[in-house]
């Protein structure tokens, strides 16, 4: 389809379809960045705790597992020292700020992407959707020109043409747009597709006996207003709206940029991005996987009615000549990276096996592409605490880091689920099958936080921590706000006075369950 250059009106066509504008490339840019500079500042706080020697996964346990490949690539498994772990995340601090504001743009891409594949191989436990997010989306940005405006590589790169004119928002077409798009559509599908099939029907307006909105609108003061607003009719008849905004929402913006309809591409962006900031609003720990989520939206964003006014005249002018504009990684060597990147994808879903899939290697983590989460309506809510006795004699709560311990669903008000421990924090209580040394470096070290934080070794001898009892508790979900009367199960008994000592087989004693 030719476009017809002097008109105002959005075309649509095969470009829109398959390429992305530079504004929304630029935006794309600065979003993405923003939030990766959000989410590596947050790291700092699990920094001891989960990727130092001194930690829960030192190391020395670490290296044993993982092949060759592994450990060239994951640089942050080189050393555990707290100093060493804090350099190489404010480097990659650094880097994502240097992306955010457009400098030596597509250099940093690269690293921010490499080093985040690196910082995600250092401690797998922490492998969450939200760095799956990160991994993808950086990985498609190396390949992007997300500098050509609103950079301070455009701004250097036109004071040294003394270029005053004022540019114009081209369309780029290149097999990183395609891939990127591609990308998105899979994972709305692949989630929509999870949500619909679901074996218990939990996103059906048939749903028995609760609705997965039903089971998901209580974890937040937000989610509880929400409730009453809409009641538990509102809700049933709500949820399988949100399979179909999965399923539909990419191809109907996709079809939108091939008919030239900004209202329909726009409405599809918006109603996609509510939907993320609604769960922001109702489930805890997820606004930076929505705002993240929302951030790939940005290379659907058309061009502004200004934008294209602009660029007819300049066309008009110029005899319908398009200005030279920077493509991006050419198209040979994007497709020597992403092309075996995507068969990769595929090998790793359909064909490779289970040795292929350990965490021995990189695979798992550089090429696993599923997004199915939140598949069915949530059964029950879980909560932990940590009954520990002190040598004082005091009975203390060590996960919640109080003095009293509380068995009942926390919150205030109404009831809803929560945690200690939010954050990185919400892969400890999974791990509880871990055994041996392993297990030991695990739990000893809720031993050593309590008594670091607590001045034991200043000389506050009575706070010193001698054991603790880590018990999940659930509740069962029920209609109308209700939950059931709380059950415990212990996953873990702990002796913080046992001395624990491996050698070089990594042998560990001791396995009591002391009593408080």
């Amino acid at each position: 389809m030719k476009e017809d250059l002097t008109s105002t009106k959005w075309k649509g066509g095969w470009r829109p379809l398959l390429g992305c504008n530079e504004k929304a490339l630029a935006f794309f840019r600065i979003t993405l960045a923003f939030l990766l500079t959000s989410e590596l500042i947050l790291r700092y706080r699990f920094l001891h705790v989960f990727y130092t020697d001194e930690g829960t996964f030192p190391t020395r346990l670490l290296l044993p597992q993982i092949d060759m490949l592994y450990r060239a690539i994951c640089i942050h498994a080189y050393s555990g020292s707290m100093l060493y772990q804090q350099i190489l995340l404010t480097v990659q601090v650094a880097l994502a700020f240097s992306l955010l504001v457009g400098y030596k743009t597509r250099t940093v891409s690269v690293i921010s992407w490499y080093m985040y594949l690196s910082l995600t191989l250092r401690n797998t436990w922490l492998n969450f959707i939200l760095d799956r997010y990160f991994h993808y989306l950086l990985f498609y940005a190396m390949f992007l020109p997300m500098s050509n405006i609103w950079s301070l590589d455009a701004h250097l790169a036109r004071d040294e043409k003394k270029e005053g004119r004022k540019k114009t928002n081209e369309t780029i077409v290149s097999l990183a747009t395609i891939a990127l798009k591609c990308q998105v559509f899979w994972i709305y599908w692949d989630a929509g597709q999870g949500k619909y099939n679901d074996p218990l029907g939990g996103w059906s307006l048939a749903a028995d006996p609760l609705p997965a909105l039903d089971s998901y609108a209580r974890h937040t003061i937000c989610a509880r207003y929400m409730y009453a607003l809409l009641t538990p009719i509102g809700l049933r008849y709500m949820t399988p709206t949100v399979v179909y905004a999965e399923l539909l929402a990419c191809p109907i913006t996709l079809l939108g940029s091939y008919f030239g309809s900004r209202k329909v591409v726009l409405s599809s962006i918006a109603l996609i991005c509510s939907l993320h900031f609604g769960i922001a609003l109702t489930v805890r720990n997820t606004f930076l996987l929505g705002a993240v989520a929302c951030a790939a939206w940005c290379v659907f964003l058309p061009p502004s009615e200004d934008d294209l006014e602009l660029l007819s005249l300049l066309r008009g002018k110029n005899n319908a000549k398009e200005r030279k504009v920077h493509k991006g990684v050419s198209s040979k060597v994007a497709a020597l990276v992403i092309i075996p990147m995507t068969l990769g994808c595929l090998w790793f879903e359909l064909i490779s096996g289970e040795c292929n899939q350990s965490m021995k290697h990189i695979w798992s983590t550089v090429l696993h592409n599923r997004w199915n989460v939140f598949i069915g309506a949530e059964e029950y809510v879980t909560w932990e605490i940590a009954p520990g006795r002190l040598a004082d004699g005091s009975v203390v709560d060590v996960w919640g880091r109080k003095s009293g311990v509380e068995w009942d669903m926390p919150g205030t008000g109404a009831p809803c689920t929560s945690t200690a421990r939010p954050g990185r924090w919400r892969s400890f209580p999974y791990l509880a099958e871990l055994e041996g040394e392993e297990g030991e470096a695990l739990w000893s070290y809720l031993c050593r936080q309590w008594d670091d934080e607590n001045g034991v070794h200043q000389g506050n001898e009575g706070r010193r921590l001698l054991r603790f009892n880590f018990f999940m508790l659930q509740a069962d979900v029920l209609p109308n706000m209700g939950f059931s009367s709380t059950r415990k199960r212990l996953i873990h008994s702990h002796d913080c006075t046992k001395v624990y000592v491996h050698d070089k087989d990594a042998t560990v004693t001791a396995n009591s369950q002391p009593e408080l």
